[in-house]
């Protein structure tokens, strides 16, 4: 055979490696597996950052730093759409944190609350709500002061820290962090060079 009569078909298909038919196989008595250790028992199941038993790569790693993980709000989420199908709102009334727990939306009070809109365009809340929960989405805001609810976010605790108040139309934070007043500098001052003026800090 030459090199010129080999197709394009050649080794497209391979035969599948037969494991653990005795030494004829070819994969000799132990299937390829070794003679020793927890690779050549039945069962075993090791992690894919498994690395031999030495001290694995991230362990060894120096750790250092802050970082803000721990400080992350959660949410239990309810869509309005979920609210208005329930049995336990069928005539409206106060959604809160207590009335959602009882009605099977949330488990707990554990997480701060957020309301959704989760509603189709053209739909409509056909009945008066009173909504006192952590937050609530403008779409979600809109559908229910529009069927003659009220709205009253109370806020996350990183809100209150920050001053933001979530019933106001200026949802900025008041209480501005090191890192806030850097970015609020950097914006004015690209404002200003976007009019052909220098900003300089006082």
């Amino acid at each position: 055979m030459m090199i010129h009569e080999i197709t394009a078909m050649a080794g497209k298909y391979k035969q599948r490696k037969r494991i653990g038919r005795g030494v004829g196989s070819g994969s000799g008595k132990t299937a390829g597996r070794g003679q020793k250790g927890a690779g050549s028992r039945s069962g075993n199941s090791r992690k894919y950052q498994f690395e031999g038993g030495q001290m694995p790569f991230f362990r060894r790693m120096p750790k250092f730093g802050f970082t803000n993980h721990d400080f992350k709000t959660h949410f239990w989420v309810v869509n309005l759409g979920d609210i208005v199908n329930s049995d336990a709102f069928k005539s409206g009334g106060e959604i809160n944190a207590d009335t959602l727990i009882a009605a099977g939306l949330i488990r707990d009070n554990s997480k701060n609350i957020k309301v959704l809109g989760g509603f189709a365009d053209d739909a409509k809340v056909g009945v008066k709500f009173t909504v006192e929960v952590n937050r609530v989405s403008a779409s979600a805001r809109k559908l229910i002061e529009d069927a003659g609810g009220s709205v009253n976010e109370t806020g996350t605790r990183r809100d209150r820290v920050r001053g933001v108040d979530r019933n106001s139309d200026d949802k900025s934070p008041k209480n501005l962090t090191k890192k806030l007043k850097n970015q609020r500098w950097h914006k004015q001052r690209a404002e200003a060079f976007a009019r052909g003026e220098v900003l300089k800090k006082n």
